[in-house]
């Protein structure tokens, strides 16, 4: 490389310097669960403030132009090649479902959200909701048109608003679509080892008896480095076998078993795709059930 190239290259980004810090640190704690970036603290959404459902005319017609505009921003971010997918494989895993699902997927960045866009329009299904946290809709960081429209389901702190939450997970399932639930709870930049995963996903699933499909998002360095200073990531996609609520186990035991498969299948393609054992660095034994 020419001298002149090596200086046109950014310097890596402090802050991002510092999330990788963070994100080593509290591997080494064992809490998986938090948030390595600063978000600013949202607001309550309280229950008049929100229609889950988007059941009026004028929410459906928000809906339907924040979708297309986003999916325009995301063809326009894959053809400046600012995200990458190499593949997406096992799609018909998904599309063989003929009820709702609930989806999974590792959350490592902002943008795995428009990889599973293309993802989800792969599948040829009707509709995918997708849950957010509460301070990314009440205050969201950018984009708060599009925040508060592309068919999302935003957590709440307040009772009554979790309320409605749960009665449109319901509705949303038993008609048929899908959710996209990010088990993890909690966004790792560029991490690609599996997180350990929360049961929330997994009690939709079984209360509404539906199948869950995972989905392991894999990644590799490119050449191009970006504005951060760091290489590009080039994704592939795994759709995995869906996992259905098993009729001999109650409840409590069928979501443990889901969410131990769910696990167990991350596992194996990180595995079979780094072509090492996946070992943590946390000290003592990880707790899977906080």
């Amino acid at each position: 490389m020419k001298k002149e190239e090596m200086q046109q290259v950014p310097e890596k980004s402090q802050e991002r310097l510092q999330v990788l810090q963070r994100i080593e640190e509290y591997e080494k704690l064992g809490k998986f669960d938090i948030d390595v970036e600063y978000d600013p603290q949202g607001k309550e959404l309280l229950p008049d403030k929100i229609d889950y459902l988007r059941e009026s005319l004028f929410a459906k017609i928000k809906v339907a132009f924040a979708n297309m505009c986003a999916r325009k921003y995301i063809n326009k971010l894959i053809k400046e090649k600012k995200l990458l997918i190499k593949s997406i494989g096992g799609i018909e895993n998904w599309k063989q479902i003929p009820t709702g699902a609930v989806i999974t997927c590792n959350h490592f960045s902002a943008n795995d959200s428009f990889i599973m866009q293309k993802v989800f329009e792969a599948s040829g299904k009707r509709k995918m909701y997708k849950v957010i946290r509460e301070g990314n809709y009440t205050n969201p960081p950018c984009l708060k048109f599009f925040m508060q429209n592309c068919d999302v389901l935003p957590l709440s702190s307040n009772i009554q608003t979790m309320k409605k939450f749960i009665h449109a997970v319901d509705t949303i399932l038993q008609r048929g679509d899908n959710i996209l639930i990010y088990p993890e709870e909690s966004m790792w930049w560029n991490y690609r080892k599996p997180k350990p995963l929360k049961t929330g996903a997994f009690k939709f699933a079984v209360k509404n008896n539906v199948p869950v499909v995972p989905i392991f998002i894999t990644m590799e360095d490119t050449d191009s480095i970006g504005d951060d200073g760091f290489p590009i990531q080039n994704h592939t996609v795994h759709v995995l076998t869906p996992i259905y609520p098993k009729t001999e186990l109650n409840k409590k035991e069928n979501i443990e078993y889901m969410r131990k498969a769910n696990y167990d299948a991350w596992v194996k393609v990180y595995e079979q795709v780094y072509g090492k054992k996946l070992e943590y660095t946390t000290e003592g034994e990880i707790d899977f059930n906080k």
